[in-house]
């Protein structure tokens, strides 16, 4: 299947989820829907933050709270993490929490749980400044990329389509 590949501008802004075209990327989610670090956005039907301030249904790490759902029970993930030791600060430094950490064990564990979670033929959306995404040996296929540059001296935001093809069971067994 070949892969839906387009590219917008917009201005940056620290609510991912309110920059337009990324909006109109995420359309409207299918449910059960999770956001793991969702920053007070209330696009997912459950979302989850560190960050008390924000208006959440869960104040939980994000491990945590992956594991208040079944194997294979969520349709739609939306991850958009902090990418990087800066963002995390921003986010969680004035909070008294332990930050999360950059490491790619920490990333390995929120996608083995989001390969958990998430049910045949349903979909994750990540947002960050790289093209890994969730990846075949997980079971999944990228179906489409939107880039969003910011211009000037600003990261462009990339955006993944990518659906779950492939359940735990059936990736064990090739």
């Amino acid at each position: 299947m070949p892969i839906k590949m387009s590219r917008a501008w917009a201005m940056p802004s620290q609510k991912t989820f309110k920059i337009r075209p990324i909006k109109l990327f995420i359309g409207s989610v299918i449910n059960p829907s999770i956001d793991p670090f969702s920053r007070g956005a209330a696009v997912a039907t459950i979302t989850n933050d560190l960050n008390k301030s924000y208006y959440c249904d869960y104040y939980l790490d994000a491990l945590e709270f992956f594991k208040l759902f079944r194997d294979e029970e969520i349709k739609t993930v939306l991850f958009d993490p902090p990418y990087s030791p800066r963002q995390l600060k921003e986010c969680y430094d004035n909070i008294g929490e332990a930050l999360h950490d950059t490491k790619s064990s920490v990333w390995k564990s929120w996608k083995d749980e989001i390969m958990r979670v998430t049910a045949i033929g349903g979909e994750v959306l990540s947002f960050g400044w790289n093209t890994v995404g969730m990846g075949k040996n997980r079971g999944f296929e990228l179906v489409e990329i939107l880039l969003v540059c910011h211009g000037g001296n600003h990261n462009d935001t990339i955006c993944l389509r990518e659906v779950k093809i492939c359940g735990m069971n059936e990736r064990k067994e090739k």
